[in-house]
């Protein structure tokens, strides 16, 4: 059995949700998993880790600043730990060249270039933005040619059995013998 540490950044809540639906995959494996919100518990990886699946939210092209400096505290047992990224935005839904960019900038700012990444769309959630943020957000969307565009409702954009399939590969690699 596996102990693996999943801290995550998130802004609305999504990468929170995925994170938590991966550490029940992990734990219906028969693995101990334990989630971490970034922004409340700190930057540092705790000792007594198997693994480490790092999340993280795409806004205005980046990741939180605080999944960043996670990784660059703790870079070193990322390298030495197997490990993954789980990077979450919009642009994942139809727009895979932007959100491997994303994921680019990201390994450019921290020096980590994780073995297993996940790109995993969001969601859309008006109904928990200011009316600027859900003007911007509608202004954006139908941009893109979105039909997406009723700001009464919240759109939810991942794709859950993606994220099952991530994480039971990755699972799987803990399993392999390391070459």
């Amino acid at each position: 059995m596996a102990k693996i540490y999943i801290p995550y950044g998130t802004v609305e809540g999504q990468t929170g949700r995925i994170a938590e639906y991966i550490a029940e995959v992990v734990r219906a494996h028969g693995h101990q998993a334990d989630t971490a919100d970034l922004k409340h518990s700190g930057d540092a990886l705790p000792d007594g880790y198997d693994a480490v699946i790092v999340g993280g939210s795409v806004h205005v092209g980046k990741h939180e600043a605080y999944v960043r400096d996670f990784v660059l505290r703790n870079r070193a047992e990322l390298e030495r730990l197997p490990s993954a990224l789980v990077s979450v935005s919009l642009a994942a839904r139809g727009d895979g060249e932007n959100a491997e960019s994303y994921v680019e900038k990201f390994e450019a700012a921290t020096g980590w270039h994780p073995a297993h990444v996940g790109l995993f769309s969001g969601a859309l959630l008006y109904t928990h933005y200011n009316f600027l943020k859900r003007q911007l957000m509608k202004k954006i969307t139908k941009d893109k040619g979105s039909p997406d565009l009723d700001t009464s409702r919240d759109y939810v954009y991942t794709e859950w059995d993606g994220v099952k399939r991530f994480t039971e590969d990755f699972l799987a690699g803990l399993a392999a013998p390391q070459a």
